[in-house]
């Protein structure tokens, strides 16, 4: 796997969160092409629970299928599509990708949970201040690490619209985006850009 600015962002990233967090950081471990069948693993220091380990490839040759990775004790870890680490989803792909489905769908319950609770007695201002500080940062958590494309932001800025239209009643998006205005409230796409911005500053990324 090559080591691009998205890798590198998302490890820098994920190593001041597990700093924070008094989590072991992810080993990331990146392993050129051999000749061999198998490739034994070995970490000095550092204990491996098999069953908890995965491994996932990106790059140019993501759709190949890879060589058996080893332990030492003889244990083969298990090839995965998909794996979580501090609440991102990576996948499988050609580049350094995330996948939003299951954060979207952890939004979107935590808005139904909302509505559910004080949709019918709290007003819209209070309802849109527990959409704000319960809902979107389960939607937008970690994503200012991660390179979205367009395709990406559209399905955050779509999700995040669903509640203003189910919230007011309508399916147009300029009466939507009218009262995003006037309240003040920015898009995702708007937040993300600024905690990039502030991430980068603050902890010295290099530029691209």
């Amino acid at each position: 796997m090559k080591f691009t600015y998205d890798v590198y962002r998302y490890i820098q990233y994920t190593t001041i969160k597990a700093l924070i967090c008094s989590i072991p950081p992810l080993p990331f471990i990146f392993l050129q092409s051999s000749p061999l069948s198998t490739v034994v693993l070995q970490i000095k220091y550092m204990v491996i629970n098999a069953k908890k380990t995965f491994c996932l490839r990106v790059g140019r040759r993501a759709s190949v299928i890879c060589a058996n990775i080893v332990t030492l004790n003889g244990i083969a870890l298990q090839w995965s599509d998909e794996l979580r680490y501090l609440g991102v989803y990576i996948v499988r792909s050609f580049r350094f990708k995330i996948s939003l489905d299951k954060p979207k769908r952890s939004f979107y319950r935590a808005v139904n949970s909302v509505f559910g609770i004080v949709g019918h007695v709290a007003s819209e201002e209070v309802i849109i201040q527990l959409f704000n500080s319960k809902c979107v940062p389960v939607l937008l958590y970690a994503l200012e690490a991660c390179s979205l494309g367009k395709s990406d932001l559209s399905s955050i800025g779509f999700a995040f619209n669903r509640f203003f239209m189910k919230l007011f009643r309508t399916n147009n998006i300029e009466i939507v985006k009218s009262i995003q205005s006037y309240l003040g409230i920015s898009l995702p796409s708007v937040v993300l850009g600024n905690r990039s911005v502030k991430f980068e500053l603050s902890f010295g990324l290099f530029a691209r």
